[in-house]
């Protein structure tokens, strides 16, 4: 099953959740983390105006979790998972425009696979990981990478408003261990990879997370992008597409 969460008026100030079936979404009662029931409301999903997929309180991420995206940088592969957050300032809707910074030389793309959590898990077990996800999106974990180099941590670097593009849906039913990833610049093929070449896993990963803080119903946590991560420039277009998901598309301007 495929989730979206649209709009539902022009000045976006509205939204619900939706499931997809064939070319339409039928809008929900309530968030599908609290039960899916149909309202009786519906739209073509190809007039949708698509919202970021998601009810974030927080934006979790994990840093170098992809041996060869390590290697790009030389950095040293981390003894255990490094964290970040994003703040939800980061979020954009797939499809909208984002404004590159002036502050910044290199604006990177960072093609993730990303989790949304449908319960409160706190100090989660591996084994019962899985039963706290509602489902999986694409997330561009846009980066200011020359920001992010000066700074001993990567909030300033990281947490820029817009950095976060998810979506376009919350697909469940899939396996966490084969989930294929790939990066268009331009329509060009930048990167391709699959979370089975993650050092951790993502059942591992929430174990991990949970340990020092508590998800929330609607949070989302992105796993790390593969290698050749790369610059973005006004005029660029960029599209992450997760396979069984959909593509995350993002214009920079």
């Amino acid at each position: 099953m495929k989730y979206a969460k649209i709009y539902t008026n022009k000045e976006k100030t509205e939204t619900k959740w939706g499931i997809i079936e064939e070319d339409t979404v039928f809008t929900l009662k309530k968030a599908p983390y609290d039960g899916v029931e149909k309202d009786g409301g519906s739209v073509k999903l190809a007039d949708a105006v698509l919202a970021a997929p998601c009810d974030a309180t927080k934006i979790v991420a994990i840093g170098r979790n992809y041996y060869d995206h390590i290697m790009e940088f030389g950095n040293e592969v981390p003894a255990e998972p490094i964290i970040f957050i994003k703040p939800t300032t980061s979020l954009l809707d797939p499809n909208e425009k984002l404004e590159k910074p002036a502050f910044t030389d290199r604006f990177d793309y960072e093609g993730e696979i990303a989790v949304v959590f449908k319960k409160k898990a706190k100090n989660v077990k591996k084994e019962e990981a899985l039963d706290y996800i509602l489902g999986y999106t694409c997330l561009n974990d846009i980066t200011a990478r020359d920001i992010q180099f000066k700074d001993n941590q990567w909030t300033r670097g990281k947490g820029l408003d817009g950095s976060a593009p998810v979506g376009p849906f919350v697909a469940d039913g899939l396996e966490h261990n084969n989930i294929a990833i790939k990066t268009f610049l331009n329509g060009e093929k930048r990167q391709d990879g699959n979370t089975n070449l993650m050092m951790w896993d993502i059942p591992s990963l929430i174990e991990y997370v949970t340990t020092y803080m508590t998800m929330l119903p609607g949070d989302v946590f992105t796993c790390g992008t593969p290698v050749n991560v790369g610059p973005m420039v006004p005029g660029d277009v960029i599209e992450i597409v997760g396979e069984g998901i959909g593509t995350l598309r993002t214009e920079i301007i």
